[in-house]
C-alpha cells in the first residue's frame, strides 16, 4: 500500500509540473514558433526583416505589462479565474495575428497576444510557490525548464514546416489550438492553490505599496535585476539569430530551426545539472559561477565578432556555451528572488516577470535597430547585459543580512 501511495504522489508531481511547464512554456512557444517565418512574413506583409522583429519587441513589452496585473488579481482573486481571462484573450489575438493585413498591425496584436500569454507564465511561477515547499522550489524551477526547453527544440522545426506547407497563418491559428487545450488541462486537473483575498486591495496607493515592499527587499532586487539583466542576453540571441543564421550565414528556414534546437540542448542539460549540483553546493554559489561564466563566455563572442573571426560554427559553439551559463543560473536566480514570500508570491512572480520581459525587450529592440548583417549587435548586447547582471549581483549581496534559501546542500530529488 505504502509503494502504491509513493507511485500516486510521483504521478501527481509529474502532472502537476507539466501542466505548470506548459503554461511558463505558452510565451517562449509563442517566440520560438514564428521566427523561422520571418522572411516570408516581411514578403507578405511588404516589410523588412527588421520590421518584422518589432512584433517580438512588442510581445516582450506585452509581456511585462501584463506580468504586474495578473500579479495583483491572482493575488486577489486566486489564480485560475484569471488565468481563464488571459487564455481567452491569448485565443483571440492569436487568431487576429493570422489575418494581420500589415506588420503594423502584427506589431499591435502581438503585444495583446502577450497580454493574455502573460497569465500563464505568472500562474505557474506562483503556484510553484504555494503548492510545493520553499526547500523544493529550485528544483522544481529546473523541472519546468524540461518543459519550456521543448519550445526551442519543437517550436521553431514545427514552425518552419507550418510555414513551408501552409504559410505563416498557419501558425497562429495552432497557437490558438494549443492554448485552448492549456485551458481544457488547467480545468481539469489543476487544482486552485491559492485562497482569494477579499481585503487585498487594487486601489493605486495599496497596489504601489505592495509591489515597493517586495522590491525594497535585499534578496529580491539583487536576484531578480542582476538575473533578468543576465537572462536578457537570451532575449537578444532569440531577436538576433534569424538575421544571423538566415540571412547572414545563409541556412534555410528548416535549417535554422535545427540549429535553434541544437542549442537548446546546453539550457536543458545544465539545467537539469542544477538538480545535482544543489545536492553539494547553495543557490548562491552556483549563481556566482555561472554568470561569471556567461561573462567570459560573452567577451570571448564579442571579441570574435568585432574581429570577424566567427564563422557558422564558431558561432553556434559560443552561443551554446552562453546558453549553458543561463540553463544554470536561471532556475537558482528564479527560486533565490521569490524565497523571502509567501502571501504576496503572486505580486513577487509579477515583478519579476515583468523585470524579466521588460529587459528582454529592451536588448531585443537594440539588436533590431542594427540593420546590417551582423553578428556584432547581437554579441554586443549579450556581453553589456552578462556584465552588469554579474556587477548587480555581487553588489547587491552586500545588502543581504540573510538569505532565505531555497534548497540545501543536500537536498535530493523526488
Amino acid at each position: 500500500m505504502g509503494r502504491r501511495g509513493l507511485s500516486v504522489t510521483k504521478q501527481r508531481h509529474f502532472f502537476l509540473v507539466f501542466i505548470l511547464g506548459s503554461l511558463t512554456a505558452l510565451g517562449p512557444f509563442s517566440i520560438d514558433m514564428y521566427l523561422p517565418g520571418f522572411p516570408e512574413i516581411a514578403r507578405s506583409l511588404h516589410a523588412t526583416t527588421a520590421e518584422v522583429t518589432r512584433s517580438l519587441s512588442s510581445f516582450f513589452i506585452g509581456l511585462a505589462v501584463g506580468q504586474l496585473c495578473y500579479g495583483l488579481l491572482m493575488d486577489r482573486f486566486g489564480r485560475k479565474k484569471p488565468l481563464y481571462i488571459g487564455l481567452a484573450l491569448y485565443i483571440a489575438a492569436s487568431i487576429s495575428c493570422a489575418f494581420a493585413p500589415s506588420v503594423e498591425w502584427l506589431i499591435v496584436l502581438r503585444f495583446v497576444e502577450a497580454l493574455g500569454s502573460s497569465a500563464a507564465s505568472v500562474a505557474a511561477m506562483a503556484m510553484v510557490r504555494d503548492l510545493f515547499p520553499v526547500r523544493d522550489s529550485a528544483k522544481v524551477y529546473a523541472s519546468l525548464i524540461i518543459v519550456v526547453a521543448a519550445s526551442p527544440m519543437l517550436a521553431p522545426t514545427v514552425g518552419g514546416y507550418l510555414t513551408a506547407t501552409l504559410g505563416w497563418p498557419s501558425v497562429f491559428v495552432v497557437l490558438a489550438a494549443i492554448a485552448a487545450a492549456m485551458g481544457l488541462a488547467v480545468v481539469l486537473g489543476l487544482p486552485e492553490s491559492h485562497t482569494p483575498h477579499p481585503e487585498f486591495s487594487l486601489g493605486l496607493r495599496p497596489t504601489a505599496k505592495n509591489f515597493l515592499s517586495v522590491a525594497k527587499e535585499p534578496q529580491f532586487y539583487t536576484y531578480a535585476v542582476g538575473g533578468m539583466l543576465a537572462f536578457s542576453g537570451l532575449f537578444a540571441y532569440v531577436a538576433g539569430s534569424p538575421v544571423v543564421f538566415m540571412e547572414l550565414f545563409g541556412v534555410s528556414g528548416r535549417v535554422y530551426s535545427w540549429i535553434f534546437a541544437f542549442l537548446s540542448i546546453g539550457f536543458i542539460a545544465f539545467s537539469q545539472l542544477n538538480g545535482v549540483l544543489l545536492r553539494f553546493f547553495r543557490s548562491e554559489q552556483i549563481v556566482v559561477a555561472a554568470l561569471a561564466g556567461q561573462v567570459i563566455v560573452a567577451a570571448v563572442f564579442l571579441i570574435g565578432a568585432l574581429n570577424g573571426w566567427l564563422g557558422l560554427a564558431g558561432t553556434i559553439a559560443l552561443i551554446f556555451l552562453f546558453l549553458i551559463g543561463i540553463g544554470l543560473s536561471n532556475p537558482n536566480m528564479s527560486a533565490l528572488s521569490l524565497a523571502p514570500f509567501s502571501r504576496n508570491a503572486g505580486t513577487a512572480s509579477a515583478l519579476l516577470g515583468t523585470l524579466q520581459w521588460g529587459l528582454g525587450s529592451l536588448a531585443s529592440y537594440a539588436v533590431s535597430a542594427f540593420h546590417g548583417r551582423s553578428i556584432v549587435p547581437m554579441a554586443a548586447v549579450i556581453a553589456a547585459s552578462s556584465g552588469l547582471g554579474l556587477v548587480v549581483m555581487l553588489v547587491g549581496r552586500r545588502e543581504i543580512t540573510e538569505t532565505a534559501e531555497p534548497v540545501g546542500a543536500m537536498t535530493v530529488g523526488h
